[in-house]
């Protein structure tokens, strides 16, 4: 009875691994590039989290920069091909008033999460994400789940799944008011 089995869990697991790549990396929505017209909106939910240190870290805290805040995890495909594109995008915009902050929605460890960050050589903060704070954008049911917030700490975009680093740039740009 037991052969059986043997044979078929390798195959199972294929193909749970092929779903959850596939939920992941799947979901990516077809953007425009174009920000929300200022009437339309809405402010960003405030948030308090911890980030790798222990430091407690507000959106607030960011008032008058634009962030760019990234919904992430550690086993997330699409989102360890996101995080050098922020690197360098938080090097290329930050003395412009761009502020890069991630948030990492897994059941990591803040131990494996440090280093995670530290091996893809994360330049911009890390939060320790909680649900709550994923409900109070909508839901993060897609990651990366990306917003764009402006200096007012107003929501002018949000992306689903993997995008092209263009996309994020011309966002960026435009928040920017460039």
């Amino acid at each position: 009875m037991t052969k059986p089995i043997c044979r078929i869990a390798p195959l199972c697991a294929a193909v749970a691994s092929v779903l959850l790549w596939t939920a992941c990396a799947n979901h990516s929505v077809k953007a425009d590039a174009s920000l929300k017209p200022d009437k339309d909106r809405k402010p960003a939910p405030e948030f308090a989290l911890k980030d790798s240190n222990g430091q407690t870290v507000h959106l607030s805290d960011y008032k008058g920069k634009v962030v760019l805040l990234d919904f992430w995890a550690t086993w997330c495909g699409p989102c360890k091909i996101e995080m050098p594109w922020f690197v360098e995008l938080q090097k290329e915009y930050g003395s412009q008033g761009l502020q890069i902050v991630g948030v990492a929605m897994d059941d990591s460890s803040t131990q494996e999460i440090q280093n995670f960050v530290k091996e893809m050589g994360v330049n911009y903060p890390v939060l320790i994400g909680k649900e709550a704070v994923g409900q109070a954008y909508g839901g993060v049911d897609v990651l990366p789940t990306t917003f764009f917030i402006d200096r007012d700490g107003k929501i002018v975009a949000r992306e689903f799944g993997l995008q092209s680093r263009s996309l994020f740039v011309d966002n960026i740009k435009k928040a920017l008011g460039q």
